[in-house]
């Protein structure tokens, strides 16, 4: 009797358990078929991806503190000009937000109306750079956030300074005791480094040639997809390549104003004093490039098309005509992202205290 009441239960599981799995195997089947449709790229596109990728939402490195708390203080040390010496300048003087992160002129005015020596690179993007300055002479954001504050032709601050303002500020105290509460003097000077730091790994910003390489052919018009092939058959990826299309290698240039000057800059080799460095710069991104002249390490040219007809014929030797000019400088134009407004909104600094420094103008 048992027998009997199993054996047509075991029939219709039978039944059902294959019709659901043919079922599952054709739905399985559709949806493969489905996002392969749905991914499937272009020629062009897989092209780009050989030279570049898309980019991820921030430039954290594995193991690295992202807390809310740490880049929120870091956006209020960027902003701060009181670690200045003469509490007028910050790092977004030079590297402003609003303007793509540069401050468009040829070269900073920093501490007494000194000027510095190299064109202000951008800060968007800057953390995918395998080092930063134009001369290399720091590895990462963090390393480079702390040396401008301390650089006399710049924000001519000391590291005692900046930790005497920030310890006469308890809103500062508190903050940097949150962001590491894990340090017994958390108002330190590698924590402020680290701090802007962590900032400065937020600012990415997403371009239309990222959504294409993301996978959106339509996210070009069909004169920048000819700019960008003109870009990788001319050659200009040799050098502008990896995910900010720039800040990989180090390259041999003399601007048509150092050579008529006579005063060529010693470029890397003030850094390693190693003679094949000698006028050898950092390759620059070309994210946001539209907006971020003057261009070259001199910031001596103010033009985009001219600085690529001088690019070209320097380091590829080629003579580019009008029209393939125009081509790439309008794949250039793709290259222009966007910031979070969270991210551009301006942080209210807190109020200084009587024992906070005052500024002080001399040179």
């Amino acid at each position: 009797m048992n027998f009997n009441f199993r054996l047509p239960t075991l029939k219709v599981y039978l039944i059902i358990f294959s019709f659901l799995s043919v079922f599952f195997l054709t739905v399985c089947k559709d949806n493969n078929e489905s996002s392969t449709s749905d991914t499937e790229l272009t020629e062009l596109q897989l092209r780009a991806l050989k030279i570049s990728s898309p980019m991820p939402d921030n430039a954290f490195l594995e193991g690295m503190d992202q807390s809310d708390e740490l880049i929120e203080l870091g956006k209020m040390l960027f902003h701060d000009p009181r670690l200045s010496k003469s509490g007028t300048l910050s790092c977004h003087s030079c590297h402003n937000l609003a303007t793509f992160g540069v401050d468009n002129l040829p070269v900073s005015i920093g501490h007494g109306w000194q000027r510095g020596v190299f064109n202000s690179p951008s800060v968007l993007n800057a953390a995918f750079h395998k080092s930063q300055f134009w001369n290399g002479r720091a590895e990462t954001v963090e390393q480079q956030a702390g040396m401008p504050i301390l650089e006399k032709f710049e924000m001519a601050s000391t590291e005692k300074h900046v930790i005497e303002v920030l310890s006469s500020i308890p809103q500062y105290v508190t903050m940097f005791g949150v962001a590491f509460p894990n340090d017994a003097a958390p108002v330190s000077y590698k924590n402020v480094e680290t701090s802007i730091g962590a900032f400065e790994r937020t600012l990415i910003t997403i371009s239309p040639f990222n959504d294409f390489l993301a996978g959106d052919e339509n996210s070009l018009t069909d004169l920048q997809k000819d700019g960008l092939a003109l870009f990788i058959e001319t050659g200009c990826h040799t050098c502008h390549r990896g995910q900010v299309l720039g800040g990989e290698i180090f390259a041999h240039f003399q601007t048509p104003a150092e050579r008529a000057s006579g005063n060529i800059s010693p470029g890397r080799f003030e850094i390693t004093e190693r003679e094949a460095d000698k006028h050898f710069f950092k390759v620059p991104s070309l994210l946001n490039v539209v907006h971020t002249y003057p261009y070259l390490h001199d910031g001596s040219i103010w033009d985009l098309s001219q600085t690529i007809v001088l690019v070209a014929k320097e380091m590829l030797n080629k003579d580019l005509t009008n029209e393939e000019v125009d081509l790439l400088t309008e794949f250039m134009g793709s290259l222009t992202g966007v910031l979070p407004n969270e991210t551009m909104q301006l942080p209210l600094l807190p109020a200084s205290t009587s024992d906070t420094p005052l500024p002080d103008f001399s040179l």
